[in-house]
Formats: structure tokens, sequence, C-alpha cells
């Protein structure tokens, strides 16, 4: 098998199978910013990515795939239901998003967690050279990042937490929270959305296990009286701003926003929200404080109309379905009462869509509400502003969201102040072209700077100097007697 200097380990590979007309299966790459990001480094190291193929029961070899080699990783149906459905998206995925629907916690499914994620190591450990690079990525693979330190004390390892990391006094719910903590510092570097969630796994590092802490690191104690250092910081993840500029610059897509604009009415305004079909979006919050203002008279469905693109998500877990039903009865009651002959007041979209279609809505939108009650960054925020070109429009962004740190030129908001969140949306709709202009400029600059490029190079610049630290003389091990990181 090819032996690779830099290693990514994601839950999903960084392709989608396809089936021709003929019947012919195929590959295509996925869209996404992590693919975008790490490409080029993939492409110039020969790198290799460990990763499922997105169907249960596949049997496939390794391959190459333009330009990367791609190490297939074998779910069965029941690995799917309770590493991937269930303690990924029924336990994980609630318990981080500060329990705003109830974790389960069942034994069956950390079990199976614990099998997929030893699977995974095993492979990246098979693929990695001697003293390679290996980033690991997200919440599915907690585990990983130990399992392969035992198997391959050589490689420098890194991993990223795409989602928030909660407070302790969350966290402590999680009957294996020891076990995953411990999984995580296998890791050189851990990586997270913001500060605050760097704080939190310190802060749960500290209360568990009692190792020390500080800005420099935490002390991994090694069992031979010396200790390793593994650095937890914070590296916002952003999107491929350029591709978006350049989007948004096409006539065709222009033009496809005059149409949407048209096919609405051609309202005064229009709101818009895109998120996946989640509870921790806050689509019911945004949905409520909107139809107030349709009732309360400071708003009408002949000067506003609000677009929600809702796609799929998790179909098959059962607080989603409750989601979806909750959300479309409401939409379906508002519409009921405001409606007319001509304007509708919310345009529902449960689906997904292609690229440029969401760039023109982004064009077609005057305001962008983005009102997650968790969210470990958004970048459906980024994009927005990434393709406003014409620097106009405005984005209403919820403080809890992690693009809050980076762009404090949004309207920000809390989404559960539903009067707070009112004034802020008719403060959008009524804010003067030159500090439309002035807010969507800061914005821009930010996004346009901090792209995921940058992300990326920031964080293998992180691990690059773990990988200075393997190497120098005496490594990364310090002796209990030396000055050790004081807790903090």
């Amino acid at each position: 098998m090819t032996q690779a200097e830099f290693v990514v380990v994601a839950n999903r590979l960084p392709v989608d199978r396809v089936v021709g007309a003929e019947g012919d299966d195929g590959w295509r790459r996925s869209p996404g910013g992590l693919v975008t990001a790490l490409e080029p480094v993939m492409r110039a190291s020969e790198g290799a990515w460990v990763g499922w193929a997105g169907k249960p029961d596949l049997e496939l070899e390794p391959f190459e795939f333009d330009g990367t080699f791609l190490v297939p990783v074998r779910l069965s149906a029941q690995d799917v239901e309770q590493y991937y459905e269930g303690m990924s998206n029924d336990t994980f995925w609630p318990l981080y998003h500060d329990v705003i629907a109830a974790p389960r916690y069942r034994r069956v499914w950390w079990d199976a967690y614990v099998r997929v994620n030893r699977r995974f190591a095993e492979a990246a450990a098979e693929v990695a050279a001697e003293g390679a690079t290996v980033w690991v990525q997200d919440y599915q693979l907690q585990l990983v990042p130990k399992m392969l330190r035992e198997l391959r004390p050589d490689l420098v390892i890194g991993y990223f937490h795409h989602i928030p990391f909660p407070a302790h006094g969350l966290y402590s719910q999680l009957p294996w929270r020891r076990q995953v903590l411990e999984g995580l510092l296998g890791a050189d570097v851990i990586g997270f959305q913001r500060v605050a969630d760097a704080g939190n796994f310190a802060r749960a590092v500290r209360r568990q296990l009692r190792y020390q802490t500080k800005a420099s690191g935490i002390s991994v104690p090694l069992g031979d009286g010396s200790y390793r250092n593994a650095l937890a910081k914070a590296f916002p993840i952003s999107i491929d701003a350029e591709s978006y500029v350049e989007l948004a610059r096409r006539p065709e897509v222009q033009r496809r926003a005059r149409e949407i604009r048209e096919g609405l009415g051609n309202p005064k305004r229009i709101l818009l929200g895109v998120d996946r079909l989640d509870y921790t979006k806050g689509i019911r919050h945004r949905l409520k404080a909107f139809g107030e203002l349709l009732q309360d008279g400071r708003l009408t469905v002949e000067d506003v109309t609000l677009v929600q693109v809702a796609s799929p998500s998790r179909e098959r877990v059962e607080s989603y379905m409750q989601l979806r039903d909750e959300i479309e009865l409401t939409v379906g009651r508002i519409n009921g009462d405001f409606d007319t002959t001509d304007h509708t007041a919310i345009r529902y979209l449960h689906q997904a869509y292609p690229r440029e279609e969401m760039v023109a809505l982004f064009l077609a939108a005057d305001v962008m509400l983005v009102t997650a009650l968790r969210d470990g960054m958004n970048l459906v925020a980024k994009e927005y502003v990434a393709t406003r070109t014409d620097n106009r429009g405005v984005l209403v962004l919820s403080e809890f969201a992690g693009a809050a740190d980076e762009l404090p030129s949004a309207l920000l908001i809390n989404p559960h102040d539903i009067d707070g969140m009112k004034d802020q949306i008719i403060r959008a709709i009524e804010m003067p072209p030159a500090e439309q202009g002035r807010r969507m400029r800061s914005l821009r600059k930010k996004v346009i700077e901090s792209d995921v490029a940058q992300w990326s190079r920031s964080f293998l610049a992180a691990l690059d100097a773990a990988k200075h630290r393997h190497t120098a003389v005496g490594g990364d091990r310090q002796t209990e007697g030396a000055t050790a990181p004081e807790a903090s």
C-alpha cells in the first residue's frame, strides 16, 4: 500500500459515488470547504485520505482519484446505525450543542463508536509513512488520535473539532467523558472553532483528568515520569472566498438573482435563511419573530418575503422528523394567515441546491438571517458576505455562532430574545445604503483575508512546529522534575 507523508482521516471520503446513464459506477469530488482547503496539500505531498464511502457494506480497495490516494473504511448497516446515527448524531451532536435536544446515552452505541474509531485508526496507521503527519477531522473520530499514537508513536497527529465543545457542566454528563478527553489528547495539536471552545476543553481536562494546562499546551503524562505537550487552541475555519466572488460576478448568476426576485413578486426586501434542517439552527425562533412582525403590522407580505431553504438532514433520526413537522406546520400557519393572491409570506424550500443557485439566492437577498442557537462556525454567513461584491445587504448573525467572533460588523442577536431579534430585523430592513456599505466592506475584508486556505496553513504550521519538536533532541518529552505547565 502507498506510504503517504500526509494523511487526512475523516468520516467521509472527499468523493461521492455516482452511477452513470449506462449503470456504470464512478466518482466525483465532493463539494465543501475542507476538500477545497486540503486539495493542494494532498497533491503536493501525494497524500492519502481515509474515510467511509457513504454507503453501508461497500467493499472497496484503496484507489487513486484526481491525485489523491483514497482509503475506504467499510461500515456495516449496523455500524451506520450505532456509530453514526446513534453515538455521533444522537449523543455527541446534541450534547455538544448545549443540549438543545436531549442526548441519549446507549452503551451499545458507545461500543460501536470505539470499534469503528479503531478501524479508522488502523487504516491510517497502515497507510502513513514513517514520521508522517496525520490530520483527524471532527467529532465522529474523537478516539482516533490516541489509538493512532498507540499504534504509531512516530506520527505527528492533529485533530480539528468542527462543532462546539460544551461547557464542563454539560460535558460531564457523558458517561465516557474521560475516554473521549484521553482520545483527543493523543493529538499533538487539537483545534477548535472558538477560543471559548478551546477553553471549555481545557477546563474539562483539568476537572476530569487533573492534567496541568496553560496557553502553551496541556501536559499529557506518558506513564514513565515524563509528559508530552498537546496544544489546544482556536483555528476558526472559513470558506474558499474567491470561488464565491467569482460565481457572484458571473452574468448568468446575476441574471438568475433577478429572476428570483421577479418570481417572488419583486418585494421591497427579501429575507433569506439557509440551513440544514437541524434544531441547532434556530429556524423556529426565526419563523416566530417573522410571524410576529407580520402580526404586529410592522411588516407586510407586499413589502417583505422570507425565503427559507432547509436542506434535508438526518431524516431517520426521530428528533429531526419532529422538527420538520413542526417547522412545516408553522410555515403553513403563517402563510395561511398572511398570504395574498399575489404575495407569499414565507417561501419554504425543503431541498438542497447547487452552489450556483445558492449564490443567486445570496445576491437576491437584502437581509441574511443566521439565527443559530449554537453553531461551531456557520459558513453560510461567510458565503453570503463573500458574494456581496456590491457591498450591499445586511447580515443578521447569532452571537452563539462561531462566525460572530470574526464578524462583529454584522447585526448581532440573541435568538432566544424574540423581541430583540424583531428589532434587529427591522433595523436591517431599514438600514441606509451608506451604513450597509460600511458594514459589508468590513465583513468582506475579514472573510476574503481569512479564507479556508489561510485556515489550513495556520493549522498545518502548528503541526509542523510539533513535528520539529518530535525530531529535536529529547523530542516533546519532559521529565516531571522539569518546569511543567501550571494549571490555569
